[in-house]
């Protein structure tokens, strides 16, 4: 009768080999989760330099519609310091007002619904932006240009850790 038996060694994965193989997946996963992390944080910085632009883009717009209808004369639109209605300096962000933020009404953005999952109710989701954000607004005048100004808003924030700024500037002249 023939042996059934083989004489030849069955070879397979010894133990030192599947665990060296563990230890380079084990390596690979875990460069793809850094990556992925810093991918979320790349993403949440620019949102939070969205926000900083768009409120720098509220302010100047708030600007030009005061001097567009009205509510403000050319010779108002300056800081404090030169006879305006503008606070000088870093100021916090409030609701935005035809000549300058009111402070009793703090600025917010709406993150998502509440719990009865409506957006627009009073329980949504909200980030008071006074903790971490200021706007400050330069406005100057140009010089050798009668009736222009230059307009310098700036948003100054802190976000993990680290000061950022969104700067923008514009000109607005006396003529709506």
């Amino acid at each position: 009768m023939n042996d059934i038996r083989s004489n030849k060694r069955q070879r397979g994965f010894t133990l030192l080999e599947t665990m060296i193989a563990m230890v380079i997946l084990s390596f690979g996963i875990l460069s793809v989760a850094a990556v992925y992390t810093q991918a979320i944080q790349a993403s949440n910085s620019n949102q939070m330099s969205f926000i900083a632009q768009q409120k720098a883009q509220e302010a100047m717009e708030t600007i030009f519609t005061a001097r567009d209808s009205g509510t403000l004369t050319f010779t108002n639109i300056a800081n404090v310091s030169q006879g305006g209605v503008f606070l000088d300096g870093p100021q916090p962000l409030c609701d935005a007002g035809p000549a300058d933020d009111n402070c009793n009404i703090p600025n917010v953005i709406v993150t998502g619904p509440g719990p009865d999952n409506i957006l627009g109710t009073a329980d949504d989701t909200v980030i008071n932006l006074n903790t971490w954000m200021t706007r400050t607004i330069a406005i100057n005048p140009v010089n050798g240009t009668q009736r222009l100004n230059q307009v310098t808003v700036t948003v100054t924030y802190t976000y993990q850790g680290r000061r950022s700024q969104f700067v923008l500037v514009s000109y607005i002249s006396g003529w709506a």
